[in-house]
């Protein structure tokens, strides 16, 4: 998907995943998140989790995004709750920010929520986070998709993912536990999150292509949110899951 069309759709949305505004807050307290605390958050987007858990909890932190339309309002954001001297927003490629022999890129949590096409899959993104990670105890928060049940071979090409890009929960843990990584909490999305998240954007596109008829990209764009529209019909509410993932390196 290009990178508008991400913008567009994205619109009316705060928290750019299938996560709500309780269970979001609910993964700061579960989380320890506390004053002294300070984070990292790969493709943060509008930044509102850095943000409302600055504000709700104390912390400080980084936020990493490539879309200077999301960098903007986030900024605005900070501001609007009154943190922007807690948090900072960057602009730069997640995949290369983390500097591993510099301690300024040393996080007690790194943060990374459906973007781990960032480090090419959930593996490699685990693998980029774990350099930022200040030590054995501090955090990784990985939100990624999993299926909860196989879906029908068809479910691929029309999701446009890949047979072995996304896994059960169990698959997942396995991941996890390939990459030396100990899942200590999750908290996982519903139907009705999916469906905030995933219609929200339908009306979001609607309203954009209402306004801008004759934009070169609303052909395209309206192509796209009909497809993506009937592959959530057909697919994926019934077999895509999404949650975020708390870990932490064994010992």
């Amino acid at each position: 998907m290009p990178a508008r069309f991400h913008e567009i759709s994205e619109t009316n949305h705060r928290i750019l995943n299938p996560m709500s505004d309780d269970k979001l807050m609910l993964l700061g307290y579960l989380c320890g998140m506390q004053p002294g605390v300070r984070m990292l958050d790969l493709a943060c987007g509008k930044g509102e989790m850095l943000s409302r858990w600055a504000q709700t909890f104390g912390i400080t932190g980084v936020g990493v995004d490539t879309s200077a339309t999301f960098l903007e309002t986030a900024q605005q954001r900070a501001s609007e709750l009154g943190v922007a001297e807690q948090v900072q927003f960057v602009r730069a490629d997640g995949s290369d920010f983390i500097k591993p022999d510099d301690e300024y890129y040393h996080f007690d949590v790194v943060s990374c929520l459906g973007a781990s096409w960032v480090g090419g899959g959930l593996v490699g993104i685990l693998e980029l986070m774990k350099m930022g990670l200040r030590n054995e105890n501090s955090l990784i928060l990985v939100g990624e998709p999993y299926w909860i049940d196989l879906p029908p071979v068809d479910a691929y090409q029309e999701l446009g993912v890949g047979t072995e890009e996304f896994v059960t929960l169990e698959g997942t843990l396995d991941r996890f536990d390939l990459c030396g990584l100990e899942l200590i909490e999750m908290v996982l999305s519903d139907t009705e999150t999916w469906d905030r998240y995933a219609a929200g954007q339908w009306m979001a596109v609607s309203n954009w292509l209402r306004e801008n008829p004759h934009d070169n990209d609303a052909p395209a764009l309206a192509q796209w949110i009909a497809q993506d529209k009937r592959a959530y019909m057909r697919y994926s509410r019934r077999y895509f899951g999404w949650g975020v993932f708390v870990l932490r390196q064994m010992v």
